[in-house]
């Protein structure tokens, strides 16, 4: 894993653990009535949250996204994420861990890429009510004297898989949401060596592809270059240190590979209309 994250508060499940001394791979919690994260920031673990009744912003890698009812929000490990919930909100949470996530990513079927680009998703009447019944049934099973956890587990990849199938119809009718291998491979390499490695010919040359096809791979998957979706990556790292971490301006700048602040502030700029001071706020 890369060490940006050392950089970031970030919480771990034991952190949100009502007894320290248990030691479990899931939490659930009720998400009733209005609450609210001020300060942005990010956890090592999987969320899955999900709105009976819900009104409010939430904002993930920093795009706001409306919460209604009967929906999905996933946020997922290292994203940084912040709410305002508003009163009458009924919702339900799970809090699964890296170790559990790691297993559970196959039965979300599409590129995890994909649903951090789509975090929210709306659900039918139907698809609501059968994931619904599958967090109450582990709302259920962790009450038990003593917890049975393989069935948790089992049921939170069946949970995977209700949203898998809740989004099938929505990701398989639109072209851009078609996961190819070699695209979900190049942005796994991104976010591997984003902070040293600026050119597409490197990212071509590890893929044992000539640039020109990479750059068509991702302009069929995502209608983006190449060049830009690694500018992407590092505008969101550049935004989650500013925002998130106590990091100074200088040392972002040195932590991201640029020349000099002024460059970094350059790039900053013509992404976001903004300085990164600005940004910092």
């Amino acid at each position: 894993m890369n060490q940006q994250s050392d950089y970031f508060p970030v919480l771990g499940i034991d952190d949100f653990r009502k007894d320290p001394s248990l030691n479990s791979n899931l939490l659930f919690n009720e998400l009733f009535g209005e609450r609210a994260i001020d300060h942005p920031h990010k956890h090592d673990f999987f969320i899955i949250n999900i709105f009976d009744r819900g009104k409010g912003s939430h904002t993930i890698d920093f795009v706001d996204y409306e919460i209604k009812n009967k929906q999905i929000h996933l946020v997922f490990p290292d994203q940084v994420h912040q709410w305002k919930i508003e009163p009458g909100t009924i919702g339900y949470q799970l809090m699964i861990s890296r170790n559990w996530f790691e297993s559970l990513v196959p039965t979300l079927r599409f590129s995890p890429s994909i649903y951090q680009n789509h975090p929210v998703i709306d659900l039918s009447k139907n698809h609501f009510t059968i994931i619904l019944y599958e967090f109450k049934a582990i709302q259920e099973a962790l009450k038990e004297e003593r917890v049975f956890w393989e069935i948790i587990q089992k049921r939170s990849e069946v949970i995977g898989l209700l949203i898998s199938k809740a989004v099938e119809s929505i990701f398989n009718n639109d072209e851009q949401f078609h996961s190819n291998p070699v695209f979900s491979k190049f942005l796994n390499l991104i976010d591997e060596y984003f902070k040293e490695e600026r050119s597409v010919s490197f990212y071509a040359e590890k893929l044992n592809i000539s640039p020109n096809y990479l750059n068509i791979i991702c302009k069929k998957s995502i209608n983006s270059s190449a060049s830009s979706l690694i500018q992407d990556r590092i505008l969101l790292e550049a935004k989650r240190l500013l925002k998130v971490s106590e990091m100074s301006v200088k040392d972002i700048v040195f932590d991201l590979g640029f020349y000099d602040q002024a460059s970094f502030s350059k790039f900053f700029k013509s992404q976001t209309g903004m300085t990164p001071s600005q940004f910092k706020g």
